[in-house]
């Protein structure tokens, strides 16, 4: 999952930073509003996570022209101001939820992982597609009860085709939510991955839980 962070306390800003990054997401990072606003209008996010008092262009501001502008990932806002008025403000300009500082990180992690199911249809933390089962609690992948060992890649991979069963998913698409932006974006890389858990999920072939669609990408085998 790709999500992006904007908080101006740089001290702050690194921490949110290396526990996201530690927790399997890919993460880009905005100091300011303006820059907030640039990124969430050029890059796809899974989730945005916006602290209300940026300079250049406060929380409220970046979130009304985001949703002006058509951008739909989930946003989540951080407010160092305990007033309700403000927390409503903040949800009708368009987030989704919001978090007081100061906040414990077990929380934070909570509430983005819920965000992103709900904004891929699922409310249940485990996704299951037939024998396959994917714990967005503890990042683990099972198939029929048996748990796998996969790379973080590989589970990242995994994770976005489950949590988009009905969408082809190009491989650029999956190398823009897998990847940090300043990665060198190869898709090659790509194929390696689905190879590897092809491999790993179906070692005898029978159940082909990735369909590769020619020239489009992949897509969750729906009839497992």
């Amino acid at each position: 999952m790709r999500i992006l962070i904007a908080e101006d306390d740089s001290r702050l800003l690194t921490q949110l930073d290396r526990l996201m990054q530690r927790n399997g997401y890919s993460v880009d990072l905005a100091d300011d509003g303006e820059r907030a606003l640039f990124h969430l209008n050029e890059y796809p996010y899974d989730l945005a996570v916006i602290d209300i008092g940026l300079p250049k262009l406060d929380g409220f501001e970046v979130i009304q022209r985001a949703r002006q502008n058509n951008v739909r990932c989930p946003i989540l806002i951080l407010t160092a101001r305990d007033r309700w008025q403000e927390k409503v403000e903040g949800l009708d300009s368009g987030a989704d939820d919001y978090l007081t500082k100061p906040f414990h990180e077990e929380e934070l992690l909570a509430r983005v992982k819920a965000l992103i199911r709900r904004s891929s249809g699922q409310a249940n933390p485990v996704i299951q597609v037939g024998p396959i089962e994917l714990d967005t609690v503890s990042e683990e992948i099972r198939v029929n009860g048996q748990a796998l060992e996969l790379t973080a890649y590989e589970y990242r991979v995994m994770q976005y085709l489950m949590m988009n069963p009905q969408k082809v998913i190009s491989k650029t698409e999956l190398t823009e939510h897998i990847y940090d932006q300043d990665f060198d974006l190869d898709s090659n890389v790509i194929e390696v991955f689905v190879g590897r858990l092809r491999k790993k999920i179906d070692p005898e072939n029978t159940l082909k839980p990735i369909e590769t669609l020619r020239g489009r990408g992949y897509r969750i085998n729906r009839d497992l």
